[in-house]
């Protein structure tokens, strides 16, 4: 994984798509600190991937309370 500053990845941002294309990923920086990641589209989830994490979070929030109110009550008492 190649580590660039922000200032290089906009003056070189044609050169840091085509290591992306060619598989490479790029993080980008601003003083030393991590901000963003360019990485080819395969690399990230796919549409499956990211139904079946909607689904986990869905089904383990079921039955889950704030001291014994549910998320619909809450959701109804914010309403006019």
């Amino acid at each position: 994984m190649r580590s660039v500053g922000a200032f290089e990845a906009k003056t070189h941002f044609s050169a840091l798509l085509d290591a992306v294309a060619r598989g490479e990923e790029v993080v980008i920086t601003r003083h030393g600190r991590k901000l963003a990641r360019l990485v080819p589209i395969e690399a990230g989830q796919g549409r499956a991937a990211a139904e079946a994490a909607a689904a986990r979070i869905l089904e383990r929030s079921r039955g889950v309370t704030l001291d014994g109110l549910r998320i619909e009550e809450l959701i109804a008492e914010g309403r006019p």
